[in-house]
């Protein structure tokens, strides 16, 4: 099937692993969710080589824009912005509203469908078409853990997000042992904006979940 080889953005990988491949149920709290397709949603355009971050803030490299509508939408809100954003304030801003963007982009692809609620006080889930297509991400994620095969920045990026959110012990399910060592080795063949981004994001993330606690 050729929807197995996903659709080619990181941020719908990132999602269809964030989400049970049956039911669509999350494996992260919203909040996590949301900032780690942030993330992704920046680094889709940083893989593209449209933005790049320094130390001043998420600067755009190429003005054309992308052929992808939520990217487009993504790099037109940075070029919008008169003075220069940290890393940081961009993804709590566009974590706001990552995961419903994703799922209607991903849905727009084939990859997902709106179920209607059982349950008149329960909201609408957004579940796979196909269990296979949604597990995918996974397998596209294990070059970066360790396994054989060849690691692109693409599934590096992907891993790194991943276990920045939440989804470790999802990730070192699929993986071999000592995973952590692998990715950290992994991490540092990224661009070192990249890899600022994906710490950031763990950051973010992390920061979230302990207010939750509090």
């Amino acid at each position: 099937m050729a929807r197995l080889s996903g659709t080619g953005r990181l941020a719908d990988d990132l999602y269809l692993m964030a989400h049970h491949e049956v039911s669509g149920k999350p494996y992260l709290q919203p909040r996590a969710v949301g900032l780690g397709l942030a993330g992704a949603l920046l680094a889709e355009l940083m893989l593209a080589g449209k933005v790049c971050l320094r130390r001043d803030g998420v600067v755009v490299a190429d003005r054309t824009p992308p052929e992808d509508r939520l990217a487009h939408s993504v790099l037109g809100q940075v070029l919008s912005e008169h003075e220069r954003h940290a890393a940081w304030d961009w993804l709590l801003f566009l974590a706001r509203t990552a995961a419903g963007d994703v799922a209607r982009r991903l849905e727009q692809s084939g990859y997902l469908t709106q179920t209607s609620a059982r349950r008149p006080w329960r909201a609408e889930r957004w579940v796979p078409v196909d269990a296979d297509c949604a597990f995918a991400p996974l397998t596209r994620a294990r070059p970066a853990l360790g396994s054989s095969g060849p690691v692109t920045a693409q599934s590096a990026a992907l891993a790194g997000l991943a276990a920045a959110c939440g989804l470790g012990p999802r990730l070192s399910l699929y993986a071999p042992p000592k995973v952590r060592g692998c990715l950290d080795q992994v991490m540092l063949q990224l661009d070192p904006g990249l890899r600022d981004l994906i710490a950031q994001t763990q950051a973010a993330v992390d920061s979230a979940l302990l207010s939750h606690r509090v």
